[in-house]
């Protein structure tokens, strides 16, 4: 191949067609064709040395610049589409001998995503207070039509299980005990698994979503119903054999046979998780939480009078608890579809596919980072209570400890509904190549989780004397609890930031690091701590609190500088990958392209 250079003074424009024909001519070579191959060089000197090859098109009105082999923008962006690579990032200095892999640097890239561009739809760079305050204005709005149907949707589910338990304790101590260890430990795993395996599509659809790639909703959907249906089966045999694994953990062979029968009766509701979750996920990536939070009151309603019903009035104990229980999450589950069925989704569900069982591993690996995630959080908290057990006054430490994390259970609800509202802001926008917009919905929710923290704190703190009477009747649990306030307090402003740090994790989805710095945080750090402080150092159930506390601390700070740190634009690239990698296009690999 010969080269020919064309020597253009530094900063000239090119724009006359004269120009025009001329840089044509030189780009083409000696005989005029238009089918050569044309690679860009930077000389030191400004001039731009070209191969033959393929025709550059249409270079109208841009710039080229080459002073001491810089490479201003304008160049970039010209080069940087027609090649199909990424513009160059710095200085471009390419000696007069042409390296064969520096040419195979810069041909064409098939095998990856090309040249990150924002789209024109992003928000423009906030340059004042006012702007500041505009757009917040703008995404709070978008946040809280999410948020609110989230939120009280999240509340509404939460009382099946307790309205059950309230019931089951109008019928007996037993049976009060069953619900509690087959709700807190048998349903209470598979949930947070189910839970955390099915938020891998609140990444994928979200950003499918936002890309525009409305079609693939129902495949990803389909898919996560096949892997939650999957791992439904497996654990399955934790509700067959609970019994065994109730006495094994060391709870009565009375308790452990009711719990365990009663486990048996709820296996349906295991395998509405399985569908209910993926679901869920398809519908909040859409925004259609609205739909979502009407079903969910219905049911509430349902499940309130059905339990009175068949537990109280018609006696069936623990039977009817199970009938309703069940019934109330397959109603869910079902008045979803039909939603779905009848055509509100658009494009979204064009009814089943075989792409579901496509890329399946893929799928697994992002599910089973989603479910480690949670689950290590939600453990984290169910640990809190099992080592207070080990105290000395242990029936008071734990009563005590059991009223705050109610209380800390009720106003997590407020802030997993925004998890799951700027997890579909995150993905939505990423998918849309928005990533101001995407980072600064971050900020937005941040300050409204926040805010909404210090608010319920400062209502604990004001009424601390008052509201332990609503739990018990016992002085010295009272006193414990006043005394645990203050914890609590800034465990409520620490818990309403941290799972809105997971929302934009999962959005974005880090899940499978986030999975690492879950066990350094809370496992390696927090539990330990909690453990000196609270049993060498003899300070308790609040040195067991301000332990596992810490941890909790150090682990959203960590996230703090990761989202700090964050390549918007390389995370809007990822994406884009993500949606074709997933929708069947498995030679397509994530790259690391940044802008």
């Amino acid at each position: 191949m010969s080269t020919r250079d064309l020597s253009l003074a530094p900063g000239s424009n090119i724009q006359s067609s004269g120009e025009w024909a001329g840089l044509d001519h030189a780009l083409d070579g000696h005989d005029g064709q238009k089918d050569r191959e044309v690679v860009p060089i930077i000389e030191p000197e400004g001039h731009a040395c070209v191969k033959e090859g393929l025709g550059l098109g249409s270079l109208g009105g841009s710039k080229i610049c080459g002073t001491s082999g810089l490479v201003i923008p304008d160049l970039a962006s010209l080069m940087g589409p027609i090649l199909n690579v990424h513009p160059f990032a710095g200085p471009l200095k390419v000696g007069k001998k042409w390296k064969k892999e520096e040419e195979q640097s810069l041909r064409p890239n098939t095998s990856s995503f090309s040249s990150f561009v924002a789209d024109a739809d992003d928000i423009a760079p906030i340059t004042g207070v006012r702007d500041f305050f505009r757009e917040t204005l703008v995404e709070s709005k978008k946040l809280w039509y999410l948020a609110g149907p989230a939120i009280f949707t999240s509340i509404c589910q939460y009382s099946l299980g307790a309205i059950t338990q309230t019931f089951a304790g109008h019928v007996g101590t037993l049976d009060l005990a069953a619900v509690s260890i087959e709700n807190s430990v048998i349903a209470g795993f598979s949930f947070g698994v189910m839970l955390g395996m099915g938020s891998a599509l609140e990444t994928l659809c979200g950003q499918a979503f936002g890309a525009g790639q409305i079609d693939m909703l129902g495949v990803y959907m389909q898919r996560s119903w096949v892997i939650l249906n999957s791992t439904a089966f497996v654990l399955m045999f934790l509700y067959i054999f609970a019994t065994p694994l109730l006495k094994l953990i060391g709870q009565t062979t009375e308790i452990s046979e009711a719990a365990g029968t009663f486990a048996v009766w709820m296996i349906p509701q295991l395998y509405a998780y399985a569908v209910n979750f993926p679901t869920a996920k398809f519908l909040q990536a859409q925004s259609k939480i609205m739909a979502m939070a009407v079903i969910a009151a219905v049911v509430f309603i349902l499940h309130t009078v059905f339990s009175w019903l068949f537990m109280l009035k018609l006696g069936w104990g623990l039977v009817g608890a199970a009938i309703v229980l069940n019934f109330s999450w397959w109603f869910i589950v079902v008045a979803q579809l039909v939603y779905i069925f009848c055509g509100t989704c658009g494009r979204a569900w064009t009814g089943f596919s075989r792409k579901a069982f496509e890329n399946l591993w893929g799928f697994v690996k992002l599910s089973l980072a989603s479910a480690v995630m949670l689950c290590l959080e939600v453990w984290y908290f169910m640990a809190l209570i099992l080592f207070a057990g080990y105290l000395k006054n242990a029936e008071i430490s734990v009563d005590a400890l059991s009223i705050c994390m109610n209380i800390l259970g009720w106003t997590v609800m407020v802030a997993l509904g925004c998890n799951a509202a700027i997890s579909v802001r995150v993905s939505n926008e990423l998918g849309a190549a928005h990533p101001r917009t995407a980072k600064f919905a971050v900020v937005v929710v941040v300050l409204n989780s926040f805010a909404i923290g210090v608010v319920l704190s400062l209502i604990l703190i004001l009424t601390r004397k008052e509201y332990p009477s609503l739990f018990t009747d016992s002085t010295d649990v009272k006193e414990l609890v006043y005394e645990l306030t203050p914890l609590l307090a800034a465990c409520i402003v620490i818990n309403n930031v941290q799972p809105v740090l997971s929302g934009v994790a999962i959005g974005a989805g880090w899940q499978a690091v986030v999975a690492y710095v879950n066990i350094a945080c809370y496992y390696i750090f927090g539990i330990p701590l909690g453990l000196i402080l609270g049993y060498k150092l003899d300070m308790g159930v609040k040195g067991i609190w301000y332990g596992m506390m810490s941890g909790t601390i150090v682990q959203t700070c960590v996230l703090f500088w990761m989202i700090y740190r964050t390549n918007w634009n390389k995370e809007a690239s990822i994406a884009g990958n993500r949606i074709k990698q997933w929708g069947g296009e498995s030679d397509i690999r994530e790259n690391d392209i940044e802008k």
